[in-house]
C-alpha cells in the first residue's frame, strides 16, 4: 500500500482552526451568568468527544447531561442530585480513559463548588438570587470603572471626558494607565471575534493627550462640618481623600514620607512609572476639596492612634505594604542581602547603589521581583539571574517578564532555595547561594503544581548582590499596640473596610488584603469613602459632568489588536526614561471603535431569575 504524506488543510487542520476560535469563546464566558449552564456545556462538549466503547463514558455521560438538564429547568428533586453524584462517581472510577474520567470528575467538583447553586435550583427553581449577565470589563475592574463609556469619548476625541469617567471611580487615571494589571481585558467579549481591547493603552493615550490636572474635578459639595484622618498617602488613601473632600468632609492625610503616592512613588521604578506624570494626578486630586496634608508624619511617633480618635470623626487606614520580607534563614541579614521592596524605594529615594560588574540572583517572581530585576539591569549589573522554584510562582504580567527576558534578564525555573553561603573573606557578606533542583509532581487543588527534590546535585550560584523578591508586608505593630485588631500582620476589616470592633475606624488596601495591585488598592479607598460618608449620616452623590456618546452597532470584523509597544530593549536598559511609546492617532480610533459597547448590546440578564440557556 503506498504511504501518504498529511494532506496540507486537511479536516483535522480545518477543525484546529476552529477549535481556536472556540477557546476564545471559553475565555471570554461573561461573568454572572449561571456556572450550571457552563458545566453543563463541558459535559455536553465531553459527550461529543466520546469515542463509544466503554458504556460508563458513552452513557453515562449522556445521563449526567440529562440530570444537569433537569436540574436547570427545575424539574429536579434531591433524589436527582443523589443520583448525579452517585453516577459521575462510578463514570470516574470505571471509565476507560481521560474523557470520562475528567468530564465526570469537572461535576463532581461542580457539586462541591457550586453547592449554593444547585440548591437554589432544586429548591427554588432559579438561580441564586443577583445572578446575570453584566458587562465584563466593568465588572472585572476592581473599581467598576465605566470602560465602555471611556473608550467611546476617546474614538469621539474629548480626551478631558473620558478622563472624567474614569475619575468618577479612579481618581489615578494617570497611573492606572502605565501601571494597572488591566483586569478588565480578562473576559473582553471582543476575544470572541480576535482579541481583548487594549484598555489600558487607550487609557494612556487619553492622559498622553491630557494630562489629568489640566482636567476640572467635579464641583465639591457644601462642607458638612466633618472631618476624617487618612493614614497613608498611597492610592487608597489618597482615593478614600479625593471622595471624601468632594462629599463635603474635610480630610486630614498623614505620610511617613517626604512625598505623597506610597507605593506608586516608592515600589514603581521611573521607567514605568514618571514620578512627573504620578504628580498629575495628585494635583487634580489635592485640588478636589478641602484636603490638608501632613508629611514625614509617622502613627506612633508623630502621633497616636488616640489622638485620632479623638480628632476626627472617622478614620481610614490605607497604608502599603512598603516593607519587604526576608526569608527567615542564617545570614539573610548580611549587607549584600536586601528585599526587593526595600530594594526599590532606596532607588526611588536616590540612593547611589553601584551594581557594575556585580552578579546579581533574585528569588522571587512577582511584579515587584521584575521591577527590581530590571531596575538592577538599569544598575549596569553584569547578570542578573531570577530564580523560582515552579513556573507557577512567576506571578507578574506576562508582558513585563517578556520585557524584562528582552533586556537579559536570565530566568531559571525548578530550583528551590536551600541556604546562602557566607563570605570566608568578609563575615558580613554572602558568596553564594545554594538551590535544590526539583522536579514536577502532582496539581493542588487550587490547579497549581507541586514540586519535589530531585535527585541531582544541589547547585552552587555565585552571587555578589541578592534581591529577595518574596513578599511585602505592612507596618501595623503600633496599631495593634493601640487595640485596633490585626492578625499575622493585617488590619482586620470587613468588606465595607469597617474595622472589626473599632467605632469609626475604617482600613483597606495592602493593610488589609496583603500585598495586592494598585487598581485594588483605589477600589477599597473608593468603597471606604462612600461607607464613611454613610456612617457620618450622609449618603452623597458625585456629579460626574461627561456625557458618554450614544452606542453605535458594530460589524464585527476582525481586526488586530493595537498594542504598545516598547523602546528597543538595548537602549532602554541604560536609563531610566519612561520605556513605552505612545499611541498614533490612527491607532487609537482604530482601537476604540473595536469596542462592542457591551453596555448596550450583547449583556441580558435572568429572565426570572431563570436560566436563559
Amino acid at each position: 500500500m503506498t504511504r501518504k504524506l498529511a494532506k496540507k488543510g486537511n479536516m483535522n487542520d480545518r477543525m484546529d482552526v476552529a477549535l481556536n476560535k472556540f477557546r476564545s469563546r471559553m475565555t471570554s464566558y461573561p461573568p454572572g451568568m449561571c456556572p450550571l449552564v457552563m458545566y453543563r456545556s463541558i459535559l455536553q462538549m465531553s459527550m461529543n468527544q466520546s469515542c463509544g466503547k466503554c458504556v460508563p463514558c458513552r452513557d453515562g455521560l449522556v445521563e449526567a447531561e440529562r440530570m444537569l438538564r433537569d436540574i436547570l429547568n427545575g424539574d429536579a428533586t434531591e433524589e436527582t442530585l443523589e443520583k448525579l453524584e452517585t453516577l459521575c462517581r462510578m463514570i470516574s472510577e470505571t471509565a476507560d480513559c481521560a474523557v470520562g474520567v475528567v468530564a465526570a470528575n469537572t461535576v463532581l467538583d461542580s457539586l462541591t463548588e457550586f453547592a449554593d447553586e444547585y440548591e437554589s435550583h432544586i429548591k427554588n427553581k432559579r438561580c441564586v438570587p443577583g445572578s446575570g449577565q453584566t458587562v465584563p470589563c466593568m465588572t472585572l475592574c476592581p473599581a467598576h470603572v465605566d470602560v465602555p463609556g471611556y473608550v467611546a469619548l476617546i474614538r469621539k476625541g474629548d480626551y478631558a471626558g473620558a478622563i472624567n469617567i474614569i475619575r468618577d471611580r479612579n481618581p489615578f487615571p494617570t497611573a492606572c494607565a502605565m501601571v494597572c494589571e488591566h483586569p478588565c481585558e480578562k473576559k473582553c467579549r471582543r476575544a470572541i471575534i480576535d482579541q481583548p481591547i487594549n484598555i489600558r493603552g487607550l487609557k494612556k493615550y487619553a492622559v498622553d493627550q491630557v494630562a489629568a490636572d489640566q482636567v476640572k474635578t467635579p464641583p465639591a459639595n457644601v462642607k458638612t462640618g466633618k472631618t476624617v484622618g487618612v493614614v497613608g498617602g498611597g492610592p487608597s488613601g489618597l482615593t478614600a481623600a479625593y471622595f471624601l473632600a468632594l462629599m463635603g468632609h474635610k480630610v486630614v492625610v498623614y505620610d511617613e514620607h517626604e512625598k505623597l503616592g506610597g507605593m506608586l512613588r516608592y515600589g514603581i521604578p521611573e521607567y514605568r512609572l514618571p514620578k512627573a506624570r504620578l504628580d498629575e494626578d495628585i494635583k487634580a486630586i489635592l485640588s478636589a476639596g478641602d484636603i490638608e496634608v501632613h508629611l514625614n508624619t509617622k502613627i506612633g511617633r508623630d502621633i497616636t492612634v488616640e489622638e485620632l480618635k479623638e480628632k476626627y470623626d472617622a478614620v481610614y487606614l490605607g497604608l502599603g505594604a512598603q516593607l519587604g520580607n526576608r526569608m527567615p534563614v542564617e545570614n539573610a541579614n548580611a549587607k549584600n542581602v536586601i528585599p526587593a521592596a526595600d530594594f526599590l524605594q532606596a532607588v526611588a529615594n536616590g540612593e547611589k547603589i553601584d551594581l557594575t560588574d556585580k552578579r546579581v540572583v533574585l528569588i522571587g517572581g512577582g511584579n515587584v521581583a521584575m521591577d527590581a530585576a530590571r531596575t538592577a539591569v538599569r544598575l549596569h549589573a553584569k547578570t542578573v539571574n531570577v530564580f523560582t522554584r515552579k513556573r507557577d510562582d512567576y506571578t507578574a504580567l506576562e508582558s513585563e517578564i517578556e520585557s524584562a527576558m528582552q533586556e537579559d534578564v536570565r530566568f531559571r525555573t525548578l530550583l528551590s532555595f536551600l541556604n546562602l553561603e557566607e563570605d570566608k573573606e568578609d563575615p558580613e557578606r554572602i558568596a553564594a547561594v545554594w538551590l535544590q533542583p526539583e522536579i514536577v509532581g502532582e496539581y493542588d487543588n487550587f490547579g497549581f503544581v507541586t514540586t519535589e527534590h530531585s535527585s541531582a546535585y544541589p547547585y552552587r550560584f555565585k552571587c555578589d548582590y541578592l534581591i529577595m523578591g518574596v513578599g511585602q508586608r505592612c507596618d501595623v505593630e503600633d496599631f495593634g499596640k493601640a487595640g485596633i485588631p490585626t492578625e499575622r500582620g493585617r488590619i482586620l476589616a470587613d468588606e465595607s473596610c469597617s474595622v472589626d470592633g473599632t467605632e469609626g475606624f475604617f482600613a483597606g488596601g495592602d493593610c488589609v488584603t496583603g500585598p495586592s495591585t494598585a487598581i485594588n488598592a483605589i477600589a477599597a479607598g473608593q468603597v471606604a469613602a462612600h461607607n464613611i460618608d454613610e456612617y457620618l449620616g450622609y449618603h452623597h452623590k458625585i456629579v460626574c459632568e461627561a456625557e458618554v456618546p450614544a452606542a453605535m452597532p458594530n460589524k464585527c470584523i476582525p481586526t488586530g489588536r493595537a498594542e504598545i509597544e516598547e523602546r528597543d530593549a538595548f537602549e532602554r536598559r541604560d536609563d531610566f526614561d519612561h520605556v513605552e511609546i505612545p499611541m498614533t492617532p490612527e491607532e487609537a480610533e482604530r482601537e476604540s471603535g473595536r469596542c462592542l459597547r457591551c453596555d448596550h448590546f450583547g449583556c441580558g440578564t435572568m429572565e426570572g431569575g431563570r436560566c436563559a440557556w
